[in-house]
């Protein structure tokens, strides 16, 4: 997978809103055993701009399907990038980016 989490960032009075909308089934243990399916659900999430992590998160399966995160942070400018990774439980990863605006 790449490339599926849509992203918003607005830079405010120094603090830049990131708006992130990730594509993932999130299939809970209880909702994998109903479906006879395996679950899979987003476990870790990290943003970055350059090389500085501005968010991090361990997540667990009562995240909803296309889980929406939302978060701020200082030190960034308008123009810069943030990238946003998530891996799930089978071990897929997803890099996505966008651009402060």
């Amino acid at each position: 997978m790449s490339d599926t989490t849509k992203i918003k960032a607005k830079l405010k009075d120094g603090i830049v809103e990131v708006k992130a909308l990730a594509t993932h089934p999130m299939m809970s243990y209880q909702e994998a055993e109903r479906a006879k399916k395996e679950a899979n659900f987003i476990t870790y999430v990290v943003a970055k701009v350059g090389d500085k992590v501005v968010y991090e998160a361990s997540t667990s399966q009562f995240l909803s399907k296309d889980p929406y995160m939302k978060f701020s942070f200082k030190g960034a400018a308008v123009g810069d990038t943030v990238v946003i990774t998530w891996k799930d439980l089978k071990g897929n990863t997803d890099t996505s980016s966008g651009i402060i605006k």
